[in-house]
Formats: C-alpha cells, sequence, structure tokens
C-alpha cells in the first residue's frame, strides 16, 4: 500500500496560501484607503511658502483683525476674496510703512499688480463650494480653517474630503454658532451637552439649515 502522495506540511501550506490570497487584497485596498484620507493626500499640516510673510497670529490674533476686513466678499459670493494691496496699504501706509518686509506689497501697490498669493485651501475642479451660504447658516470660518489666529503661515487644518463635508452635512446642528461669533477664533458651544444640543437645534431652525446630501449639490 503506497503513502500519501504529498507530506502532511503541504496541507499548512495550502491553507496558509489561501489566507495570503485573501488578506493581500484585503490589505492593500485598506492600506490606499488610508493612504487617500492622510496628511500626505489630503494636504493637511504641509507648509506653504507664500511670496510675503504674513503672520495671522499678529493680524487675526494680536490685533483682533475680523477675517471679513480682509476676505471681503465671504458674506455675498463663492469665493471668500483675497486682500488687494490697496486692503494692505490701508493700514501699511502709516504703520510698518518703512519695514523691509513689506517692500513687495509697496512694490506690488505702485506697480498696480496682485500680490501672487498661493491657495492653501484648494478643491478639486469638479467641487461647488459656496462659502455665503456657509455663513449665512452659521458655519463658522474656524470650523473649516481651524484656528487660524494660532498660524505663523495658513496652514490646511481639515482634510475636506466628500466624507468630511458630509459628516456635518448628515448632523451639521453641533457645527453652528450664533452670527455674531461667525469669525470668532476662540467661540466655543457650552460646555453641557444638552445646553448645546439645544443651541444647535434652535441655530438651525433660525438660519432655517436644510443641509443638502444629493450629488449635485456639490458637484455641477
Amino acid at each position: 500500500m503506497s503513502g500519501p502522495l504529498f507530506p502532511r506540511w503541504t496541507n499548512t501550506v495550502s491553507r496558509l496560501s489561501a489566507a495570503a490570497l485573501l488578506a493581500v487584497p484585503a490589505i492593500g485596498i485598506g492600506g490606499l484607503m488610508a493612504y487617500v484620507r492622510s496628511p500626505y493626500v489630503t494636504g493637511q499640516q504641509r507648509p506653504i511658502e507664500q511670496p510675503i510673510e504674513f503672520d495671522h497670529r499678529h493680524h487675526a490674533g494680536d490685533e483682533q483683525i475680523d477675517c471679513r476686513y480682509c476676505h471681503w466678499s465671504v458674506e455675498e459670493s463663492p469665493s471668500a476674496g483675497i486682500p488687494s494691496t490697496t486692503v494692505c496699504m490701508s493700514c501699511h501706509a502709516q504703520v510698518w510703512n518703512k519695514s523691509p518686509y513689506l517692500t513687495e506689497v509697496r512694490k506690488a501697490f505702485f506697480s498696480d499688480q496682485p500680490i501672487p498669493w498661493v491657495r492653501v485651501h484648494n478643491l478639486p475642479d469638479f467641487v461647488y463650494f459656496n462659502h455665503s451660504i456657509h455663513v449665512a447658516k452659521g458655519v463658522g470660518c474656524a470650523t473649516c480653517h481651524g484656528r487660524v489666529d494660532q498660524m505663523a503661515a495658513v496652514e490646511q487644518a481639515a482634510p475636506l474630503t466628500m466624507a468630511w463635508c458630509l459628516d456635518c452635512h448628515r448632523n451639521p446642528e453641533p457645527h453652528l454658532r450664533p452670527a455674531e461669533f461667525i469669525t470668532s477664533m476662540t467661540w466655543t458651544p457650552p460646555e453641557d451637552k444638552a445646553k448645546a444640543a439645544e443651541l444647535g437645534r434652535q441655530l438651525a431652525e433660525a438660519y432655517d439649515v436644510h443641509s443638502r446630501e444629493s450629488c449635485s449639490t456639490c458637484h455641477r
């Protein structure tokens, strides 16, 4: 009588091979999903070199300059607006008007040329986002942009992924704030969870918040 065609250890090899065939694709897909959500892809905390050293810690923090002074169109248009050199010089014609840090600002102003700022929050071309509707519905600047008043150079704080946006659209109430605190960097909801939830419900009703989740809302 002849023995088994294959030794017993080949059974273990076949089981391990089958497990690997199932595990490798799962690990690969999981790794890819984690990678596309990582800061390497989303651009979070990535330092952006600007043509001029503009310290938001000083302007938005120390001096408490309202976001809307520079980003003047945020309440009226899809774009928040980028300050012109006229806005810059409205202060710096008197303040630090001879500072070497402002040489490029003065050059741009007197040559009637825009400052070539580098965009930090850059959504894909197929995504439509309207600043004015979010501000009107009680979504504060810090909700998406983070504590800009603590940034020497502005960095992208939130992932800005579709999942991140949908999380807010599906449950907007925790992210709403009173209109008078829209640009505040330090406002926080009540510590009591019940009071915070009630405030969110009141604001959603007052601002007539009906967040949308359909594809055409952002992809037009």
